[in-house]
């Protein structure tokens, strides 16, 4: 298991979920990839973790559950999941939107996705934990802090 901060998606249709993990690998270098199609195979997985944290690719619709019940049933093992989430819809109905905003996702994409407003926002997720692990650093009263929480 990586020590980085891993990418994982969830799609339960397997050439969704290959192409997404395939778009992924050819950019990024801060953890692995890791894909599922079986929402209850994800599930356990990430319940298994000893890291808190990763960034997450999930479809609206998965099966007969959906990514925001995924959401909601790592919350207390992953608590900032929704905003280090990355919704992929085949349309982005106002249902749709409305759900992101209530379970505080900031990113949604649509298919067919586009190779580089993925990597967008994957890098922005990425963006966050780089500048606070500088800043823990770089200061090391912010340090002493963080430690103490």
């Amino acid at each position: 298991m990586s020590e980085g901060l891993d990418v994982i998606v969830v799609d339960d249709e397997p050439e969704v979920c290959d192409l997404l993990k395939r778009i992924i690998k050819r950019f990024y270098v801060w953890g692995e990839v890791i894909s599922f199609t079986n929402v209850d195979d994800a599930l356990e997985f990430c319940l298994a973790r000893d890291l808190r944290f990763a960034i997450f690719v999930l479809d609206v619709f998965l099966g007969d559950t959906s990514g925001f019940r995924f959401l909601d049933t790592i919350e207390e093992k992953f608590p900032t999941a929704p905003e280090d989430t990355i919704i992929i819809t085949g349309h982005a109905s106002d249902d749709v939107v409305d759900m992101c905003v209530a379970s505080d996702v900031n990113y949604l994409l649509e298919k067919p996705i586009r190779p580089h407003a993925l990597q967008l926002a994957v890098r922005a997720i990425v963006s966050k934990y780089m500048k606070f692990t500088k800043k823990i650093l770089e200061d090391p009263s912010f340090a002493e802090s963080v430690a103490r929480v």
